[in-house]
């Protein structure tokens, strides 16, 4: 018989605690267990590409880019744009001159028909010539928006348009010529600016050639 005091019941006693363990939670399904997911990657905004003279239109053959007196060296992307604003309004002014002279030199019905003489001095034979003021005050208002392209002058480049302002752009095209494919913009925005710069050179050459003769072209 054992009695309390035996050294089985002793060595029970004191071992007891030590064979207690703490009740096990029930495992989850493996079903309803779940890695977590990485959260999504937001890509990173594709750099914008970084501005060069060279890919702007305006650059064809036989001669490619072409700046024998180094305007565009060192010069910022406004100056750059300002530059090519300036050639714009020029060859779009120089093209209508050119269409005007040799067209007003041989129809010109206004002011009664009568004023037949070379382009050169037709203003000074209308009655215009006295309304200089009008014409400097129509030319101002069509002239002041182009202001809004410009980069402040106020801590900024004087001079200089703005980098996100498309050369030449007046919003006006009632007739839906502009493309939309960049490609086919950039071909087309070189032709206006090679026409552009023959007309100024045409324009100039018919200036001339009236002042030498005093004669119409025609």
């Amino acid at each position: 018989s054992l009695h309390l005091g035996s050294p089985k019941i002793m060595l029970s006693i004191a071992t007891s605690p030590l064979s207690f363990s703490a009740p096990i939670a029930p495992m989850a399904p493996r079903s309803l267990v779940r890695m977590q997911e990485p959260a999504p990657s937001v890509p990173s905004p594709a750099p914008s590409p970084k501005f060069s003279v060279k890919d702007l239109p305006g650059i064809s053959g036989p001669f490619g880019f072409f700046d024998p007196l180094g305007f565009c060296e060192g010069a910022s992307e406004g100056k750059i744009k300002f530059y090519r604003e300036v050639e714009l309004k020029h060859g779009r002014v120089a093209m209508l001159a050119a269409l005007g002279f040799l067209v007003g030199e041989q129809f010109h019905p206004l002011f009664g028909g009568s004023i037949d003489v070379p382009s050169y001095i037709a203003f000074q034979e209308t009655p215009l010539q006295t309304f200089w003021p009008a014409v400097v005050v129509a030319i101002s208002v069509m002239e002041v928006f182009s202001v809004f392209s410009f980069n402040s002058p106020f801590g900024g480049e004087p001079w200089s348009v703005r980098s996100d302002y498309e050369s030449g752009d007046l919003g006006f095209d009632p007739l839906g010529l502009k493309p939309t494919s960049a490609a086919e913009y950039k071909e087309m925005a070189t032709k206006e600016i090679n026409n552009g710069r023959l007309a100024m050179f045409a324009i100039a050459g018919m200036i001339g050639q009236e002042l030498a003769t005093g004669a119409k072209l025609i």
